[in-house]
C-alpha cells in the first residue's frame, strides 16, 4: 500500500507531461485543420525526407566523435585517484551549469568569418576558414553540449568494473591491448549503450544548435518542427506528424541499441 501511494506523484506527472502531449500530437497529426480525420499529414512528411536523412547523418556523426573522444577521458578519469577523479568529473561537469544558448552564443563568436579563430590565424599569418553556417559547426555544437552524457554513463560504468577481473587476465598472459578489447570494452557495454543513446537522441532533434552555427542552410527535424508550431509556416498538425515520426524513429533506434545491450548481458559482459 505504501509502495502505490508513494509511486502515486510519479504516476501523476507522467500523465500530465508525458501521455497526455503524446496524446495531443497523435491527435493532432491525424487530423486536419477542421478536427477531422485525414492521412494527409503523414502523407506530407515524405516530402521532407532529405531533412530527416540530414538530421539522421548528423547525430550519428556527432555521437561516434563523442564516444571516440568521451571513451577515453571516462577510462582516463576512472582510472584516477579519488581526489584527481572528483576535480575531473566537476571539469567535464562544469559547461552544463551554463546556459545551453549562453554555450552555443560562445561557440558562435568563436567560428565566425571574423570570430576569434580566424583572428588568431590571421595574426599567425595563415589562411581563413570558413566555419559558421556549416555542417562541420553544427556537429561540433552538438559535440559540445552533449559529449558529458557520453562521459558520465561511460564513467560510471568502467568504475564499477572489478579490477580483480583484470588482474586475473594479466596474470593469465594476457597484455593491455588484450585486457581492454576482451574484458574493459565487453563490460562497459551497458554504459556505452547508454551514453550513444543519450547522445544521438537530443541530437537528432535538436534544433538551436543548427539554427545557430548552421545559419538555417542546415535544416534538421527540429528546425522543421519548430517552424510548423511557432513559425511562419504554422501547421501543428502537420508538425505533430513530423513529431510523431521522429518519435518512432527514436524507439526503433533506442530498440536496436537495447537489443545490442541484451546480448552483451547474456554473453556475461565477457568477450571470450
Amino acid at each position: 500500500m505504501k509502495m502505490k501511494s508513494a509511486a502515486f506523484p510519479y504516476l501523476v506527472w507522467m500523465a500530465v507531461f508525458i501521455i497526455v502531449p503524446t496524446m495531443l500530437v497523435v491527435i493532432f497529426a491525424f487530423t486536419g485543420r477542421d478536427g477531422s480525420f485525414t492521412l494527409r499529414n503523414l502523407e506530407s512528411v515524405g516530402q521532407y525526407s532529405n531533412v530527416f536523412l540530414r538530421s539522421i547523418w548528423l547525430g550519428a556523426v556527432a555521437t561516434a566523435v563523442c564516444l571516440a573522444a568521451g571513451y577515453p577521458l571516462a577510462y582516463f578519469i576512472a582510472q584516477a585517484g579519488g581526489r584527481r577523479r572528483n576535480v575531473l568529473i566537476m571539469l567535464v561537469m562544469l559547461p552544463m551549469w551554463m546556459n545551453f544558448l549562453l554555450r552555443t552564443y560562445a561557440w558562435m563568436t568563436l567560428l565566425e568569418d571574423s570570430g576569434l579563430i580566424n583572428r588568431a590565424l590571421t595574426f599567425l599569418g595563415l589562411p581563413t576558414l570558413h566555419m559558421i553556417n556549416t555542417q562541420g559547426a553544427v556537429v561540433l555544437g552538438m559535440v559540445y553540449n552533449y559529449i558529458p552524457y557520453m562521459i558520465l554513463p561511460l564513467y560510471s560504468v568502467l568504475t564499477k568494473i572489478d579490477k580483480s577481473v583484470v588482474e586475473a587476465a594479466q596474470d593469465l598472459g594476457a597484455d593491455s591491448r588484450k585486457v581492454f578489447l576482451r574484458i574493459t570494452l565487453p563490460m562497459s557495454m551497458p554504459g556505452i549503450i547508454s551514453g550513444v543513446t543519450m547522445v544521438f537522441v537530443p541530437a537528432v532533434s535538436t534544433f538551436i544548435i543548427s539554427r545557430m552555427l548552421g545559419g538555417g542552410s542546415n535544416l534538421l527535424i527540429g528546425d522543421l518542427i519548430d517552424m510548423q508550431f511557432l513559425g511562419s509556416a504554422y501547421n501543428p498538425n502537420l508538425g505533430s506528424a513530423i513529431s510523431l515520426v521522429l518519435m518512432i524513429l527514436i524507439l526503433i533506434c533506442m530498440g536496436i541499441m537495447n537489443q545490442f545491450d541484451k546480448n552483451g548481458a547474456t554473453e556475461g559482459g565477457i568477450m571470450v
